[in-house]
């Protein structure tokens, strides 16, 4: 599957799979903000349609912030959120940004590894960053 930048006929989709993949998804609403000019997402489609994975950016001047990156349980293992973290970093790049930053709960061995294969490092900790369960978040950083 290949990353297709997000459409407003996403957001429902990408909403349902926050839903699935997260105790405090993001509304559609909010999700609509990354059809906004200073931010973007990119999406893998399975073959109806529907976002099966998905990331999303933030930005203010030359900084990125990663607001989520999600895949569906039924789609893991097979290497989409590394295709839309790679979409998304070839975005920020092309947008002349300088960092990209983001958080991740420090039990993510996982999400931590894939950050660490596209060039983030860890930077900081937020204490009790989130909850349901309780944990810390490891602060990450690109220099593009």
């Amino acid at each position: 599957m290949r990353a297709v930048r997000v459409e407003k006929e996403h957001l429902a989709g990408i909403a349902a799979l926050e839903a699935q993949c997260f105790k405090e998804p993001w509304s559609e609403g909010a999700l609509a903000l990354l059809l906004r000019e200073d931010a973007f997402g990119f999406a893998c489609l399975d073959d109806e349609g529907t976002p099966v994975a998905y990331a999303g950016m933030l930005t203010v001047l030359d900084e990125g912030q990663v607001t989520n990156v999600a895949t569906d349980p039924a789609f893991r293992r097979q290497g989409l959120a590394d295709t839309v973290l790679a979409a998304l970093l070839a975005e920020a790049r092309r947008r002349a940004l300088a960092t990209v930053s983001l958080e991740v709960r420090e039990s993510n061995h996982s999400a931590i590894s894939l950050y660490e294969k596209h060039g983030f490092a860890v930077v900081g900790k937020r204490n009790h960053f989130y909850k349901d369960p309780r944990e810390h978040a490891l602060i990450m950083l690109c220099n593009l």
